[in-house]
């Protein structure tokens, strides 16, 4: 019976960016279009990179109607964030009759308020704080959304609690791991002495990546590599210029997951001085491949390391403590063997397996 309602069932994946596309949301939705199927549950995947190349208000409109006419024949619409994609998912699920999944993986009102209007309050101190207009037209969205949902994915504990804050019915907010496949992660590469340290994420304000070029003028035996994109490259690049570490740190730019994987396993170290972060695959996918990860203890990354047994948490933009870290973990090779083997056994309560039955128990549940 259990299988036979499976095979009817049929979900539309309504996101905001998809492969070739880098990001939380794009591998999280290809990981639903490749597996779900398997369970005999259809996929529809409408990425909002079809309609970007339109102005405002006229491609979120094109997007409704995407998402509108795909939709009549699904069971489930399951957004992968708030506004960009879930509020347009949600009219048509309201329209339809249809039910209404909202993944939530970070505050978008909060990630424009840094990215685009300078401000500076932290996630958590901005859940109560006004601002101006904009910020909270955006916040508003962004409730409407969820209390609307039928019900809500967060990709961490901590996420959980804080989007409960958001909404009427708190026992509809559901804490499902993302999934990693580790289908195709290679085996650890013993070898640790390249001297090289990596990094990956959107090159954005709160992912720290102006303290980590700044600590390469203390490491003049090191290489840093930056594997992502975004709205800080110019900037980046001219602090790398200004620092005279041109010659040591590189921006990869955005790279296949594949190919990230590769240089994450052959670099000594991956380091991720965020300020905020709902769920890192790129820490996962570290610690799977043998190489050792520093990063800070904020949002859910406790939930993903144990300080000093999978890993090493520190505060955000420590630059020394960082330094020291590095260091440690190259002459320490005891401590840093015992890391690797307790990364590498942690990671396997974020497998896809563990993922999809919880998310299908929920598309099960009424």
């Amino acid at each position: 019976m259990y299988f036979a309602r499976l095979l009817i069932m049929k979900i539309l994946v309504a996101t905001g960016i998809y492969p070739p596309d880098i990001g939380g949301p794009a591998t999280y939705s290809k990981l639903l279009f490749d597996e779900l199927p398997k369970r005999g549950i259809d996929v529809f995947v409408v990425s909002f990179g079809r309609v970007r190349k339109y102005p405002k208000i006229i491609r979120h409109s094109i997007y409704f109607f995407i998402v509108f006419v795909k939709a009549f024949s699904v069971d489930i619409i399951f957004a992968q964030d708030t506004v960009s994609v879930g509020f347009p998912s949600l009219c048509v699920a309201k329209i339809l009759g249809k039910k209404f999944f909202v993944r939530v993986p970070g505050d978008y009102a909060w990630e424009q308020a840094v990215q685009r209007y300078g401000i500076s309050d932290s996630i958590d101190e901005f859940q109560n704080k006004k601002y101006f207009r904009h910020v909270e037209f955006l916040r508003k969205v962004q409730k409407i959304t969820v209390n609307n949902a039928d019900k809500v994915i967060t990709p961490s504990m901590y996420f959980k609690n804080l989007v409960s804050g958001w909404v009427k019915n708190r026992g509809k907010v559901f804490c499902i791991y993302n999934g990693i496949d580790f289908s195709d992660i290679p085996e650890p590469n013993n070898k640790y002495n390249s001297k090289t340290i990596i990094s990956a994420g959107r090159l954005v304000p709160w992912k720290g990546f102006q303290t980590l070029i700044g600590m390469m003028r203390f490491l003049p035996d090191w290489k840093l590599f930056i594997a992502g994109d975004g709205p800080m490259k110019d900037e980046l690049e001219s602090t790398i210029i200004k620092d005279d570490v041109k010659d040591r740190v590189c921006l990869l730019g955005q790279i296949p997951r594949k190919e990230l994987i590769e240089k994450i396993q052959k670099s000594d170290i991956f380091v991720l001085n965020t300020s905020f972060e709902s769920f890192s695959f790129q820490i996962v996918e570290a610690m799977a491949v043998g190489t050792p990860v520093i990063t800070t203890n904020i949002g859910n990354l406790a939930e993903i390391i144990d300080n000093e047994r999978s890993g090493i948490l520190i505060a955000p933009n420590d630059e020394q403590v960082i330094i020291t870290n590095i260091k440690r973990l190259s002459y320490d090779l005891a401590f840093r063997n015992r890391i690797v083997v307790e990364a590498k056994e942690k990671v396997k309560i974020f497998s896809i397996e563990n993922t999809l039955n919880s998310l299908i128990e929920q598309m099960q549940k009424p």
